[in-house]
């Protein structure tokens, strides 16, 4: 049973300046819709806790930068400003706001702190303490998965807990994949995968397979984090922990995504444009 998720959330969002230099990029909005029918705008990074915990999830690890002070804002319960909406006749919004709020109260939250950017595996590592000598999930705080009812997370659960990897990772077939951790991988059966070979963000990718960043990993990935050189960008990859992994001869297995799961990125301006305009198809449904 997967019970604790670590979700990094330091990085700089570079990509998006300046839009994030005092707001991170995990807490730019999207569309989603809410239990009442309403369209709300909502902050991507709390559509990827409500979307963990009706997975089950109840304990999270968040690991912020010294700019991400506005995560651990949101995630405080302010129920001041619930009676203002309520004084206000905008009961629709308090009782979303009190939903998520409940969320909360009902989650175990931890925050970790990580001064500088030293890289997505380095975050990771961060978080050992949290996790200690349980498996886990790790759950990027810039992407979000559209799914009917968190199939993806139960699949990818089911998969790692029957096959007994070491590490289970989410894929998905990308036209041009130099901005993702690429793999090469053999089919064992049925929907999964057994990944022979990881490699962050390769200039001539070898296949157009990429690893989405939602993984579930055994203790074990600290050690290879550990051991890894700085890699790409001088900084220590998670990629790069996956396949020290695989170099030990561990089981490093896969799932892809369905056609029908869509990814909403907000790595770039391209790519958070798409995530609005899908969001909000997705929402008027």
């Amino acid at each position: 049973m997967i019970r604790k998720t670590v979700i990094p959330s330091a990085g700089l969002g570079t990509r998006l300046l300046p839009a994030t230099m005092e707001q991170p990029k995990e807490m730019l909005p999207i569309f989603a819709r809410g239990n009442d029918g309403q369209i709300y705008v909502k902050p991507l990074l709390q559509l990827v806790f409500e979307q963990l915990y009706s997975g089950g999830m109840r304990e999270f690890c968040f690991i912020t930068g010294k700019t991400k002070r506005a995560i651990e804002d949101h995630f405080t319960q302010n129920y001041e400003f619930i009676t203002m909406l309520k004084r206000k006749n905008k009961n629709y919004l308090a009782e979303d706001l009190e939903a998520f709020y409940r969320k909360l109260d009902d989650s175990r939250i931890v925050w970790v702190n990580q001064p500088e950017p030293k890289g997505f595996g380095e975050a990771v590592h961060r978080s050992h303490s949290f996790v200690g000598n349980e498996e886990f999930l790790v759950h990027a705080g810039d992407t979000y998965i559209v799914t009917e009812d968190c199939d993806h997370l139960k699949r990818l659960m089911k998969t790692h807990q029957e096959t007994g990897a070491d590490a289970t990772l989410l894929l998905q077939k990308i036209e041009d994949p130099r901005q993702y951790g690429v793999v090469e991988v053999e089919r064992l059966g049925g929907e999964i995968f057994k990944v022979n070979k990881a490699v962050e963000k390769p200039e001539k990718p070898t296949s157009k397979i990429a690893i989405m960043p939602i993984y579930i990993f055994k203790p074990i990935i600290f050690k290879a984090l550990e051991e890894v050189p700085p890699g790409k960008g001088g900084e220590i990859q998670l990629t790069d922990g996956i396949q020290m992994l695989i170099d030990w001869k561990l089981k490093v297995n896969a799932i892809e995504l369905k056609p029908d799961e869509k990814r909403l990125d907000i790595g770039n301006p391209e790519t958070y444009w798409d995530a609005i305009k899908l969001s909000y198809q997705y929402a008027e449904r």
